[in-house]
């Protein structure tokens, strides 16, 4: 018994000794070097994002409009086009032929009008010493009026003749890039989309506003609500690694009765064609300004089961944790601070691990 009394007396000085020199080596510690900062204070320009979809500003379905075997493809699929490019022709032939006849019904008809206003003249004169009758007057003039009918009908069939005969020449409508061919050369065709031509030197990016941030966003700005305001930012991708600088076109007259949203559109120049109809793209869109913003870094800003916090460090270079309220990122570097931290006030900008409340530190601005 005496000996384990001992031993357990050995222990407790043992304990004792080294709790004395852990504590003798804490106090000892140096005083951690932390980056502080200010809060940077500058008028900021408040933003929203939206999820929105590219699509051309037009996009047409190159329809075959008459019957035949597609005799060539003149274009390289995906690529560009210009304006008048020929791109399909549909067997002509029939269509030559058909243009011929027309011709040549339009000429008998003129020929016979040409005849008939001739007799109705001679009538007319020979009339005058009761050498032909009244009657055949009248049957000559009538000659005269089915012929101009007959030349109009026959210009109406050529005018349809020459038009049909166009349509075997399939042409772009404007500058743009096209799909490839539905069809293949050798194929017979009948009225069918042949290809799909966008214009797409400019683009229109859609997105949805909830009706009752477009009226906070218009009373922000002091507009009445039918007014837009005139440039926003539209990102591509959800990183917006590459930003294009977009002017509002148009609102919704309504809401969506199903979403409770507006739709808005955007348009802005694509000059190079990389954008591509149907690309997801982030629309920053402002609705007012803050004076006066109080800023810190969003690295600085921490998250707990309270939400939002940063250490601030008073006069005595003394660590506190301070819950915030969060608002506007700029640039993706800068926080708004809408509550919790004063102008004045310095805070930890990085290090967070490192730092506690209550902590004394050596601040480095």
């Amino acid at each position: 018994m005496k000996k384990l009394m001992y031993i357990f007396l050995v222990l407790s000085v043992l304990t004792g000794c080294k709790e004395k020199k852990d504590a003798g080596a804490m106090k000892g510690m140096p005083t951690l070097a932390i980056s502080v900062a200010k809060p940077i204070v500058k008028d900021i320009t408040l933003t929203k994002d939206y999820p929105g979809y590219l699509t051309t500003e037009k996009t047409v379905n190159l329809v075959a409009r008459v019957n035949g075997t597609l005799r060539s493809v003149s274009y390289v699929p995906g690529g560009r086009v210009k304006k008048g490019q020929l791109l399909f022709v549909i067997e002509p032939t029939l269509y030559n032929d058909k243009v011929a006849q027309a011709e040549a019904e339009l000429k008998t008809a003129q020929a016979q009008l040409e005849y008939a206003r001739n007799n109705y003249s001679r009538m007319k004169e020979a009339v005058k010493s009761d050498a032909v009758s009244q009657i055949q007057v009248l049957q000559s003039e009538s000659s005269v009026t089915e012929g101009v009918a007959a030349v109009s009908n026959a210009e109406a069939a050529l005018s349809t003749a020459r038009t049909n005969l166009g349509y075997c020449y399939v042409r772009a409508p404007f500058d743009g890039t096209i799909s490839k061919s539905t069809v293949d050369i050798g194929s017979y065709v009948q009225p069918v989309t042949l290809a799909t031509i966008y214009k797409d030197d400019q683009m229109y990016a859609y997105f949805n506003v909830a009706d009752n941030q477009w009226l906070e966003m218009s009373m922000n700005n002091q507009q009445p609500t039918k007014e837009l305001p005139k440039k926003i930012m539209v990102q591509l991708g959800k990183e917006g690694t590459e930003s294009y600088p977009a002017t509002l076109d148009y609102l919704s007259p309504n809401v969506d009765l199903n979403t409770g949203t507006l739709m808005v559109r955007a348009n802005f120049d694509n000059p190079q064609g990389v954008l591509k109809s149907g690309l997801y793209v982030s629309i920053t869109l402002p609705y007012g300004e803050a004076d006066h913003a109080i800023l810190v870094k969003e690295a600085s800003i921490g998250t707990d089961q309270l939400g939002k916090f940063l250490y601030a460090v008073n006069d005595s270079d003394i660590v506190h944790y301070r819950h915030i309220e969060i608002g506007q990122l700029i640039n993706d570097t800068l926080r708004q601070v809408l509550g919790g931290l004063s102008p004045q006030e310095r805070y930890v900008t990085e290090a967070l691990m490192k730092v506690r409340d209550g902590m004394k530190i050596k601040p480095i601005p």
